[in-house]
């Protein structure tokens, strides 16, 4: 088990961290002895930091175009904010306020919250709007939560975003591609539009960059329009309502250090007062095998851990789950939440005392000469690990556990986090772009800059897609097709290519199963259970056309959630395809494509998947034992993954949809393909040579 220590003895018991970044605050449920209601809720929006601000917020946007707000953790901005627009009059006349967040569940929770103390129905006069999901009825709602994302969308068909007459980029300082694209683009809209007024939530850190970035002059004094209308942007910095938070680092690095968190967890309950516990670890699986360890702990009635409540926090997660964590911790009980960096700005859990700190999140990165996307468990920066420690000290001094030393904090750790622009694949960044009538990419005005790297990668996957031109412009009307399909580029090519096959029934549920992490239920210690079941909804041909036998399983059993259960199907995930696939179907009428079935004609099937994703083709290497592949395009050392069902089957020639890294560069989500079929699909991306094809 972990040692913890407080570094340098003679520093005082404890020490204020100074949380710099904004969160979304929550109150858990009151007692039974409060009497809950709209005067109970008013009182509790009036002891917020933020309603000492209120005048100053409405009297800077009236005058200021752009107003950047840095708002601590617990001030209660995002919630507050909109409504006191909406209190102001920015939502009458037909008009909305809209509020952004980086995180589908962010988006929900906030809407919800923001409903139930307006004491109105969620999705009427305050709704939602996130990927596959819309929650907002026309004309009525007046102010929308929705992901920076769906706003981006929305510019498609309204480039000037003329029905809102504020937006609220929170959590800005989460610098995610949708962020700095929606930020480049609002400062463009602002010029045709100097009546929209912006609101930038962002850490204190960012603020004086995000002001640099919207200041459209020289600093000569206020610019003003010919309204009195300021266009110099406004500082404002709400404070939090912080207690001090203790910080404990381990004396000698860990090992492992999910087990470190779990005896983390062990050693507070068992020592420390009462407090809800919040732990910080990378990923959906390494939270769930955490959870499965402490709930097996708390299921033992004799032991005193029984008084252990555990529940998972990451994006994926349904709304009867969501509910759980954000409802108040029952009597003799201790609510310990595991959880992705989801918890560090985007959501705030009240009656948290103790953070355990692993020191690490998963983050994406990108390598345009591989072009593999690899997601890696990589060491959070001091701004995050201040966040994270920010969290215990919500409703009362508490402490953080770093399972790092102070050392490697001081030291070592990186003072920022690297902005996912920097870091990812652009493809569908550029094609946004493209479709919004932005020409000169590389003379956008970005927040930080892209790697050129990155940005030839993605026009060279657009131009062999046939999605942009020799001149670098939309082709008509597949280019404008695919845009408008709000899913990678490749899938929305492949479902393009369905409507001229005949299979477009199939490869909507295809499109809507790869959208979702995993339709399959990951058990700890029960591969072998769930590699048999597999196996009866196996297709030769590959995952795909698995995919489609368990879809087609589901709906005979009349969407059955035990169903899923015994075949190790996750429910959650089957609904979620459901419902994406009926947005799509409706999407793709729109675009006339029309909706048919192939009957079972698996070639066609494939066929349509190489239209979209032909560059992914691999062959296996003649006289290998270990089933290695080399990938057509460059070479590179591939292998199927283990979850596939064509693990040790090994095809000679594949597809894949995505190449992910571990110890291995793993093929996911593989079908087995004739190679005289790409020149079919591609010749202008393949030729003939003897004895196999390959790239000019």
């Amino acid at each position: 088990m972990s040692q913890f220590w407080k570094p340098g003895t003679e520093r005082p018991r404890s020490s204020l961290v100074d949380d710099e970044e904004g969160g979304v605050l929550f109150y858990s449920t009151p007692p039974p002895s409060s009497s809950y209601g709209y005067a109970n809720l008013e009182k509790q929006r009036q002891r917020l930091p933020v309603f000492k601000y209120r005048t100053a917020i409405l009297y800077l946007v009236e005058y200021h175009s752009t107003v950047i707000i840095v708002g601590e953790t617990g001030s209660g901005k995002t919630t507050q904010i909109p409504q006191y627009l909406k209190e102001a009059g920015w939502a009458e006349g037909g008009r909305l306020i809209a509020c952004t967040q980086p995180r589908r569940l962010a988006v929900q929770s906030v809407a919800s919250r923001v409903a139930e103390e307006m004491g109105v129905k969620i999705g009427e006069e305050v709704g939602y709007t996130i990927r596959f999901e819309d929650k907002t009825v026309q004309g009525v709602t007046k102010i929308k939560f929705l992901t920076d994302g769906v706003l981006l969308r929305e510019m498609m068909d309204d480039p000037l975003l003329t029905k809102y007459s504020v937006i609220m980029v929170d959590e800005a300082h989460e610098r995610s591609i949708s962020t700095d694209m929606l930020l480049g683009l609002l400062k463009k809209i602002q010029r045709r539009r100097p009546e929209l007024r912006l609101i930038i939530s962002s850490a204190t850190i960012e603020a004086e960059s995000m002001s640099n970035f919207f200041r459209t002059r020289k600093k000569n004094g206020h610019a003003t329009d010919d309204n009195g209308l300021k266009m110099e942007p406004s500082i404002l910095s709400v404070e939090g309502k912080g207690y001090p938070v203790e910080i404990h680092y381990v004396q000698e690095p860990v090992s492992d250090y999910l087990q470190s968190a779990v005896d983390t967890v062990l050693l507070i309950h068992e020592k420390e007062a009462v407090g809800d516990v919040l732990v910080f670890l990378t990923g959906q699986e390494e939270i769930d095998a955490a959870v499965q360890i402490l709930v097996e702990k708390a299921s033992d009635k004799t032991s005193h851990f029984s008084g252990l409540l555990v529940l998972p926090l990451y994006s994926g997660l349904s709304r009867s789950d969501q509910d759980l964590i954000f409802s108040q911790t029952p009597k003799g009980k201790r609510k310990v939440v595991i959880s992705t960096n989801i918890a560090e700005t985007s959501l705030t859990l009240e009656g948290v005392v103790f953070v355990v700190d692993s020191g690490f999140s998963k983050q994406r990165f990108y390598n345009p000469i591989s072009d593999i996307e690899n997601l890696v468990v990589a060491p959070i920066s001091k701004a995050s690990a201040k966040q994270r420690a920010g969290r215990a000290g919500r409703v009362r001094s508490g402490k953080c556990f770093r399972l790092y030393t102070e050392d490697y904090f001081v030291k070592e750790m990186p003072a920022e986090g690297i902005p996912e622009m920097q870091r990812s694949n652009l493809v569908s960044s550029v094609i946004q772009l493209k479709a919004l009538g932005i020409d000169n990419i590389l003379g956008f005005d970005w927040l930080a800059s892209p790697p050129p790297e990155s940005m030839i990668r993605a026009l060279e996957v657009l131009y062999s897609l046939g999605i942009l031109d020799e001149d670098a412009k939309l082709t008509t009307p597949s280019g404008f097709q695919v845009a408008e399909i709000p899913l990678d580029p490749m899938v929305s090519k492949m479902i393009i290519a369905a409507d001229t096959l005949g299979c477009s029934e199939e490869i909507l549920t295809i499109a809507a199963v790869l959208s979702v992490q995993s339709i399959w239920v990951s058990v700890r210690g029960k591969h072998k259970g769930l590699d048999e079941v597999k196996l009866r909804f196996a297709a030769a041909e590959g995952d795909h056309v698995t995919h489609l036998n368990v879809y087609k399983g589901f709906l005979q059993s009349g969407k059955s959630s035990q169903w899923c259960y015994k075949n190790y199907i996750n429910y959650h995930a089957m609904k979620k395809v459901v419902d994406t696939r009926e947005q799509l179907c409706r999407l793709v009428r729109r675009l006339g494509i029309v909706l048919k079935s192939c009957q079972g004609d698996t070639q066609t099937i494939r066929k349509a998947i190489l239209a979209g994703f032909f560059s992914h083709a691999s062959q296996l290497e003649e006289y290998s034992q270990n089933g290695m592949y080399k990938t057509v395009r460059n070479s590179q050392e591939v292998y199927i993954h283990p979850s596939s069902v064509l693990f040790r089957v090994n095809p000679k020639w594949v597809v894949y949809h995505s190449l992910v890294s571990t110890d291995k560069h793993y093929m996911h989500n593989v079908i087995a393909i004739d190679p005289s079929w790409l020149i079919e699909a591609a010749p202008h991306f393949y030729q003939l040579k003897r004895p196999n094809p390959a790239i000019f």
